[in-house]
């Protein structure tokens, strides 16, 4: 199996709704952002897999000398040694890279967020910088296209925290502000006991008016000349929007439940965002 290939299994196994926005991107750059994409797969299994925290530290580690290693055009792993062609091309920086894999670590240091900056910052190093690292791949003319990007992460990463809350809370973690909990009188023995209620709801809503506002805020500054490239960007918003907007007509019961979108809806969503341009 070819590193492209790795990496190609590797995105398709997820059944991530990124994965059909990259269909309808030129070889090259769909390759890239493929790459991509299994590498930030891959270091977040790290921690999602493993039981043991000096195991998943120990294998963070191992990351971090292998994107050095790619950066020294000496790769070992079939992801480092299939992005690295596209390292110079579409000017991808290791400290992007490098941020991606703090981010995974800060699951292993903390599973709390006192307040909505605290996971602002967290959301940076887990999908903002993603965004910018694949808005780089999809072509950027105007320098605010990377603001774009970075807001539009946070939004997709809000997405994922309201979808997840249950799934999160089985794993320890509550990713949902203290100070937003405390608000809407909502404990954390609620969230990690699964306990649906017309607080919990008023608390979702409150997460999904302001991940709505994030999705509003990126295209606002999307600049007209970068649209076309950033259309894969835009299909992802697409699909993620339509999740979302799915999660709140069902009541937000995402303790006990993990609602998504059919393949089939995913793809007619992303082909439906493509066609208009």
């Amino acid at each position: 199996m070819s590193p492209d290939e790795y990496c190609q299994q590797k995105a398709a196994e997820s059944g991530s709704s990124f994965y059909y926005s990259f269909l309808f991107l030129p070889a090259e750059r769909r390759r890239a952002i493929t790459a991509l994409y299994a590498f930030c797969r891959e270091v977040d299994d790290v921690v999602d897999e493993s039981t043991d925290d000096m195991v998943a530290r120990s294998r963070l580690t191992w990351w971090r000398k292998e994107i050095q290693a790619m950066l020294a055009n000496t790769p070992t792993h079939p992801v480092t040694r299939a992005l690295l062609p596209h390292l110079t091309t579409y000017q991808l920086e290791g400290a992007h890279l490098m941020a991606v894999i703090d981010g995974m670590e800060m699951d292993l240091n903390q599973t709390r967020y006192l307040d909505f900056p605290a996971l602002q910052k967290y959301c940076w190093h887990v999908a903002g910088v993603v965004g910018i690292l694949s808005a780089s791949i999809f072509g950027i003319s105007n320098p605010q296209t990377k603001v774009f990007a970075e807001k539009l992460g946070l939004a997709f990463q809000m997405t994922n925290i309201i979808r997840d809350v249950g799934e999160d809370a089985r794993k320890g973690r509550i990713y949902l502000p203290v100070n937003e909990l405390q608000q809407f009188k909502v404990t954390a023995a609620d969230i990690l006991n699964a306990r649906h209620s017309p607080e919990f709801e008023a608390l979702m809503q409150f997460q999904y008016e302001r991940a709505q506002k994030l999705y509003d805020e990126a295209l606002a500054i999307l600049p007209p000349e970068d649209r076309r490239a950033q259309r894969t960007g835009l299909i992802m918003a697409v699909i993620y929007r339509t999740l979302l907007s799915e999660i709140q007509r069902d009541g937000f019961h995402v303790l006990s439940q993990r609602i998504s979108l059919t393949p089939i809806r995913k793809l007619w969503l992303a082909w439906k965002t493509y066609i208009r341009g």
